[in-house]
């Protein structure tokens, strides 16, 4: 799965969401191997355990971490609390499936293998075996549990995903795994961004504002495509694809593209929360004359004289100094 640093404000989420498609996926699998009569102790080790091979154990941790501090605003707290509880819920759940499962698995043909030599020593072995023989029916009593919770969990987090629509990197992650996400909710990735933006194109537009601000400019270009794709043409959205696409060509060394799409994303009248890229565009601009070569390159560098002109302007407009990507 794809992964995203620490540093931003719903990093946290995307890590919930990376342990929760894991944790679906993992869960279902285990089902499946329990229903086929195909499961073994050793598959139920990195799905559930006690400490961080374990999948839900993840969950359940980055869940309790970030659901229980004192400072979540007042609005987000019984739907975050709700998660976290059902998160644990699922996972003590699947515990006890574990345990009835070692019972079986493991406990139950060391007890088989005994003989007592005493009526007392009998008399023990036959509760053992009586444990053993319920384990069965508590295992699918479990699973049925564990089941029904993991839909209530899936439920929770649409729900997360719905009530914070702006967060881009999580955005970014749903569309870098729609292969997972497939998995998880019925339409895939285009029917949840329709969910939670409105339209898949909007959100395919949030994934690519995030991946701007982070100066990933292919992908940016990428996703602004699809957004237009699925969308239309709309005006901000093929302004800073000239933007994406001009800063990308810079990246490669493509100086005279780079200057005609940003002398194209100026003339679209670039908006006021554009300024950073503004800036970050008149840094790079101000090298490209000792960049190029040659007659052409005297060319290219001309224009990017004009072009820094322009772009100074922006930012004098816009009140900027400092470029937004790090």
């Amino acid at each position: 799965m794809g992964s995203h640093g620490s540093g931003s404000p719903d990093s946290g989420l995307v890590e919930i969401a990376r342990e929760f498609l894991v944790a679906y996926r993992r869960t279902r699998e285990v089902a499946a191997l329990h229903r086929a009569g195909e499961l073994s102790f050793e598959d139920v080790r990195g799905w559930v355990g006690d400490d961080e091979s374990s999948a839900l154990y993840r969950l359940k941790e980055l869940c309790h971490g970030q659901f229980r501090g004192d400072d979540l605003p007042d609005g987000r707290m019984e739907r975050d609390a709700l998660f976290d509880l059902t998160v644990g819920a699922l996972f003590h759940e699947a515990m006890r499936f574990r345990e009835n499962l070692y019972q079986r698995e493991v406990y139950g043909p060391r007890v088989r293998k005994l003989q007592g030599r005493s009526q007392e020593e009998a008399n023990l072995i036959r509760e053992f075996e009586k444990i053993v023989a319920g384990a069965a029916v508590r295992l699918d009593e479990a699973m049925q549990e564990t089941e029904a919770l993991l839909e209530q969990t899936r439920l929770q987090f649409r729900s997360l995903l719905l009530a914070q629509p702006d967060h881009g990197l999580v955005t970014r992650f749903l569309i870098e795994n729609a292969g997972y996400v497939v998995l998880v909710f019925e339409g895939g990735v285009d029917r949840i961004l329709e969910d939670v933006h409105g339209d898949a194109a909007t959100g395919y537009w949030v994934a690519a504002r995030s991946y701007l601000d982070s100066g990933h400019f292919e992908e940016a270009s990428r996703l602004l495509t699809e957004a237009r794709r699925r969308g239309g043409e709309r005006a901000d959205w093929v302004r800073l694809g000239d933007y994406a696409n001009a800063m990308e060509a810079y990246l490669r060394g493509d100086y005279r593209k780079a200057m005609d799409a940003l002398a194209a994303w100026i003339a679209h009248d670039p908006a006021a929360d554009e300024s950073g890229y503004a800036a970050l565009a008149l840094d790079a601009v101000s090298h490209v004359g000792k960049l190029t070569e040659g007659e052409e390159g005297k060319e290219v560098a001309a224009d990017a004289e004009r072009i820094a002109e322009q772009l100074q302007t922006l930012t004098e407009r816009f009140g900027t100094s400092a470029p937004v990507a790090g």
